[in-house]
C-alpha cells in the first residue's frame, strides 16, 4: 500500500470517530500499521478534525521515528507502536475519551459483561487496567501506557477482546484495520452506556450466564460461526 493511501484510510477513519460522535474538538486518534513496510499512520497531534486534512497524517516507523509528514505526530504515538509490536495480529488501533467508556475508566472499574449485545463482541469483561506506578508516570509515560494495557493481556487473546479501559484515563480499542478499531470503539461506548444504565437500575445485576455468553461469542466468532452470510 502507498503512504497516501494509507494516510487516507487513516484520515477516513479518524473522522469516523466525530461523525459517530466518539469524540469532541482534539480528543483521540486512530493509526493503522503497515507490517510489510514496517510504518504506521497516525493522526497529527493537537489538530481538530474540523481543520485536518488526509495530507496531514504523519508516517513514523515502529520506534517511533518521523518518516513521512511535517507535523509532530498524536502524544499517543508509542502507546500505538507498542500495541502493535506486542499483538501481532491486529492492523489498527483507535483511542477516544468517549463519555461513557471513559467513566468505567475513572471509577477504575472493568465492564462486566451483564447482556447477549456485550457477549456478541467481548468473550468476558472488558477489563480496566491497573494504575500505573509512579515510576511509570514520570518515565516514558506513553510507552508505559502500553505496557499498561498489554500486562492485562498476559493470558488473554487480544482478538477475544479488542477493547480496553485505561484506569484513570480512556479506552483503547483495535482490530484488523483503523475503520474496525474505529468500529470497536463505537461498540465499547454503547456497551458501557448499556452497563452503567442497567447498574444504575440495579447495582446488583448479575453478569450474564456463562453459557449463553459463550454462545452469543462463538456463533459470531468462534470456528463454527454461524452468524451472518458466507
Amino acid at each position: 500500500m502507498s503512504y497516501t493511501e494509507l494516510k487516507r484510510q487513516v484520515y477516513e477513519a479518524n473522522m469516523e470517530l466525530q461523525r459517530r460522535n466518539l469524540v469532541i474538538y482534539t480528543f483521540g486518534n486512530v493509526s493503522q500499521v503497515d507490517r510489510d513496510k514496517g510504518v504506521v499512520a497516525i493522526k497529527p497531534s493537537g489538530v481538530s478534525y474540523d481543520q485536518m486534512k488526509p495530507e496531514d497524517i504523519v508516517i513514523v516507523d515502529m520506534e517511533n521515528n518521523i518518516v513521512e509528514g511535517t507535523m509532530r505526530p498524536s502524544s499517543d504515538t508509542k502507546t500505538h507502536t507498542h500495541l502493535y509490536r506486542a499483538f501481532d495480529s491486529i492492523g489498527g488501533v483507535t483511542h477516544t475519551h468517549s463519555t461513557y467508556a471513559t467513566a468505567w475508566a475513572q471509577a477504575r472499574q472493568s465492564i462486566p459483561c451483564l447482556g447477549t449485545t456485550h457477549a456478541d463482541y467481548v468473550h468476558g469483561e472488558i477489563t480496566c487496567t491497573r494504575d500505573l506506578t509512579d515510576e511509570q508516570v514520570n518515565g516514558d509515560y506513553e510507552e508505559e501506557t502500553g505496557v499498561q494495557i498489554t500486562d492485562a493481556y498476559v493470558d488473554r487473546d487480544p482478538a477475544a477482546a479488542p477493547m480496553v479501559i485505561v484506569a484513570g484515563h480512556a479506552p483503547f480499542t483495535w482490530g484488523k484495520d483503523a475503520a474496525q478499531s474505529v468500529y470497536h470503539a463505537a461498540l465499547l461506548e454503547e456497551i458501557a452506556k448499556m452497563a452503567y444504565l442497567t447498574r444504575t437500575l440495579d447495582p446488583n445485576a448479575a453478569v450474564l450466564k456463562q453459557a449463553v455468553l459463550d454462545k452469543h461469542y462463538l456463533r459470531k466468532h468462534g470456528k463454527n460461526a454461524y452468524y451472518g452470510q458466507e
